[in-house]
């Protein structure tokens, strides 16, 4: 039934992803870049074309390839990731991507892990930083959380041992461990942050977590203008609710990764406001990292603002800082005016109103 609805809403938008890839593709130039759009289940189409409406209103040199991850029957019998959309990924590099749902505990591997996996997109970046007229609890979040993205506890090995008795296995590598701690110190080199902070539980995990801290210590060596600290999870988790002003880019596994990332974004307004990006050696693949909310889908109820900011991480990642720089100055003013805010932000508009918003605040820069 879900890839029935899915199918539906994808079909129900696929006029709308026609005609602006249309509208993109009349700059016929070679300034234009292609980049792969995976719109996703749910409310990711309506939140795509709503990225896409914005990039045209700000005369983004953009041209769009629309690709659909239904999984399909691999030849070996395994469902996976359609060819087409890895063909696509692969040429361009660059791609944006919606929520797209996994069914818990049915053996349907997450779509998610398998695109980082399939492109080796080994860092996940989350920006996490106070937005004006979203109320919080804290005022002055900036935290920068660097995830390694392809192995520890989602390296997918596991099996029954015997019936009732399941083993998970945690799978760390040093060549994956050092180039992620290599992307967080550039990235912070990149970027003017002070501290990089290695998380890790090396007390328990001795031998995992003791490679994970090991790699990031010969990487740390190398960066002497940036101040190295280590950190346990837990501590981590507790200072961070107390003061996240204590923390400026944070290094660490998969899982405690994924688990701090929410943390952090929950301290900002929650996952609707909270950027993400992919980064590999080969391309990058941003994404809204927030549920598919199928309740509302297909509603006009969502809030874009999620895939629009890791739209503007894309672009700042393809060297299109003054694009970026304009669709987020019209992002942040209108959440700031509160006038137009969907109902996630404490508001009553619909997401085609919030986003034409944000496009008349670009049409009158």
């Amino acid at each position: 039934m879900a890839n029935v609805i899915r199918k539906c809403l994808l079909k129900r938008q696929l006029s709308n992803f026609k005609h602006l890839k249309g509208l993109q593709a009349v700059r016929n130039n070679s300034n234009v870049r292609t980049v792969t759009l995976i719109p996703g289940d749910g409310i990711g189409p309506e939140i795509s074309v709503a990225v896409q409406k914005i990039f045209q209103a700000a005369d983004v040199p953009i041209q769009w390839e629309v690709e659909d991850v239904t999984p399909v029957k691999q030849p070996d019998g395994r469902m996976g990731i359609p060819q087409r959309a890895i063909d696509s990924i692969n040429k361009n590099t660059i791609g944006l991507k919606g929520p797209l749902m996994t069914p818990i505990g049915k053996g349907h591997r997450s779509l998610n892990l398998a695109i980082r996996q399939a492109f080796h997109l080994y860092a996940n970046v989350r920006p996490c930083r106070s937005i004006d007229g979203v109320d919080t609890l804290y005022k002055d979040v900036d935290v920068v959380t660097i995830r390694e993205n392809t192995e520890g506890e989602y390296s997918g090995i596991e099996h029954e041992i015997v019936p009732g008795v399941v083993q998970s296995i945690k799978l760390i590598t040093e060549n994956a461990s050092r180039r992620v701690a290599e992307y967080a110190f550039e990235y912070a080199t990149q970027n003017n942050r002070r501290t990089v902070t290695a998380v890790h539980k090396a007390n328990i995990m001795r031998m995992s977590d003791g490679l994970f801290l090991q790699c990031c210590r010969q990487v740390a060596e190398k960066h002497p203008t940036v101040k190295y600290e280590e950190m346990y999870l837990d501590t981590v988790c507790l200072n961070m609710v107390q003061d996240p002003a204590m923390f400026d880019v944070l290094v660490m596994p998969n899982l405690y990764g994924d688990i701090l990332s929410d943390l952090c974004a929950g301290l900002i307004g929650g996952l609707g406001v909270t950027p993400s990006g992919n980064i590999g050696k080969g391309g990058a693949v941003f994404e809204s990292v927030h549920g598919t909310a199928p309740d509302i889908a297909g509603q006009d109820k969502a809030n874009p603002t999620a895939l629009l900011l890791s739209a503007i991480m894309m672009l700042r990642h393809m060297n299109l800082a003054s694009h970026a720089d304009k669709i987020s100055r019209a992002c942040f003013e209108t959440i700031k005016e509160g006038k137009v805010r969907t109902a996630d932000l404490g508001g009553n508009a619909k997401c085609s109103e919030f986003t034409n918003e944000i496009c008349s605040k670009i049409a009158a820069m």
